[in-house]
């Protein structure tokens, strides 16, 4: 099994005490991991937390070192509920799910051009709380975004053009083979939290991989299909059920 590191919710305000130890050690053992940067936070609950001013340097930065950054939202703001009726039928509130292929696009552009203008560039998205529609994709591809780091699998997969690296699990298993995205949220996590991060990536940084060597591993064999369709219809059904 490989291991992807995602970390969610990065943006100005944050937990940046925890950051700083955490790029410490990524740097230490030569963790590439990828980083959902908010380019428009207005999200008052992450708000509360310490601001650097300084953050696109850092974010530029991170780039230039080899880490994915990648595009989670645009302002962290959900506006519709989905009712388990969202692409993944993950549930919950969204940001993007049920607004307009417009309003979609608006989103996707503003914050493209605030990533440009801080010379970042971005190839990959993955929304807030994982929820899509069909409007979230047409856009992304629109506007020459055609990788999303979220769907159902053991292995990444290409479907309706775009390429899809699979998040499965909120805490990470150590499954026999494949590629497991981990969800992290630092705003959440506390000192324990992060000593086991520390032992998960001293025991297991052989295992894990930067997002180019994760795309790599993109697999449309008949037997990776069906294994993955396997998986998405026992989560999708729990999530219904449940």
């Amino acid at each position: 099994m490989k291991i992807l590191l995602r970390f969610d919710d990065i943006a100005e305000n944050m937990n940046w005490s925890l950051m700083d130890k955490c790029e410490k050690l990524f740097d230490e053992y030569n963790i590439k991991p990828v980083m959902g940067v908010i380019p428009n936070n207005q999200d008052q609950n992450l708000k509360s937390f310490p601001k650097r001013n300084e953050f696109w340097k850092i974010v530029k930065n991170w780039q230039d070192k080899g880490w994915e950054i990648s595009m989670h939202g645009y302002n962290h703001l959900y506006n519709h509920s989905t009712h388990k009726k969202d692409y993944f039928k993950h549930g919950g509130e969204s940001e993007f799910f049920g607004e307009t292929l417009d309003k979609q696009s608006e989103k996707i552009v503003k914050g493209l051009e605030i990533f440009k203008n801080n010379q970042i560039k971005i190839r990959s998205f993955f929304a807030p709380n994982h929820t899509y529609d069909n409007n979230t994709f047409i856009a992304l591809k629109k506007f020459g975004i055609f990788e999303v780091i979220d769907g159902y699998g053991l292995k990444p997969y290409t479907q309706n053009k775009i390429k899809f690296i699979p998040q499965l699990f909120y805490n990470l298993f150590f499954l026999p083979f494949g590629l497991q995205t981990t969800q992290i949220h630092l705003n959440d996590m506390s000192e324990k939290d992060f000593e086991k991060l520390r032992t998960l990536i001293k025991s297991k940084n052989q295992d894990i991989i930067s997002y180019d060597k994760a795309l790599g591993l993109l697999s449309d064999k008949k037997f990776d299909r069906i294994l993955n369709k396997l998986i998405s219809y026992i989560l999708i059904l729990k999530r219904i059920i449940f």
